[in-house]
């Protein structure tokens, strides 16, 4: 169990029922492998809210709204429309570079994970969205040290709301609407 899904266990108690995954099917559907801490995170959480305001996307989520897969479809449809008119982000500079959505926010901010060729995904590291803009931020570090340092107050997002995260987490695993 990596160190920051330790961390998240300690500040929430997860469900007692792991979300298994096919993730040969998931992966080929994507044309991508996904890194291994967020694999570990979705069969110890699933797709889930974080102090009523961050969403982690889950395949095939029990809670349609928030299926990664069709996240992912939306999302680089949308980017891909955006970056017509507006400048890509500079680290998606590099040819066949994009990202792909793990999670998203109340107020419509999205996080993904940044995809370079050749990249294994366990190095991939995190872009946050602001909702309604074209500010970027970038961090080096895996979906679940994020969500765990973002929770411990270590790591500090100008686009992330100033609400979040709450001093008393709460967690909400998805289910069906």
């Amino acid at each position: 169990m990596s160190t920051a899904l330790t961390r998240l266990i300690q500040l929430v108690t997860p469900p007692p029922e792991p979300r298994e995954k096919d993730w040969d099917a998931v992966e080929s559907e994507l044309g991508t492998e996904l890194p291994s801490d967020y694999k570990e995170f979705i069969r110890t959480f699933g797709g889930s809210n974080w102090d009523d305001y961050l969403y982690v996307l889950e395949p095939g989520c029990p809670n349609d709204n928030y299926d990664l897969i069709e996240w992912e479809d939306q999302q680089t449809e949308a980017l891909d429309g955006l970056w017509e008119f507006e400048k890509k982000p500079t680290e998606l500079a590099t040819e066949g570079a994009r990202v792909i959505p793990w999670a998203t926010t109340d107020n419509g901010e999205c996080l993904y994970w940044l995809v370079h060729p050749g990249q294994i995904p366990d190095q991939w590291t995190i872009m946050v969205n602001e909702a309604r803009g074209d500010n970027w931020e970038h961090f080096s570090t895996t979906s679940s040290q994020f969500l765990a340092a973002v929770l411990d107050g270590e790591l500090q997002s100008s686009i992330l709301s100033s609400r979040f995260p709450l001093a008393a987490h709460e967690f909400r695993q998805l289910r069906p609407v």
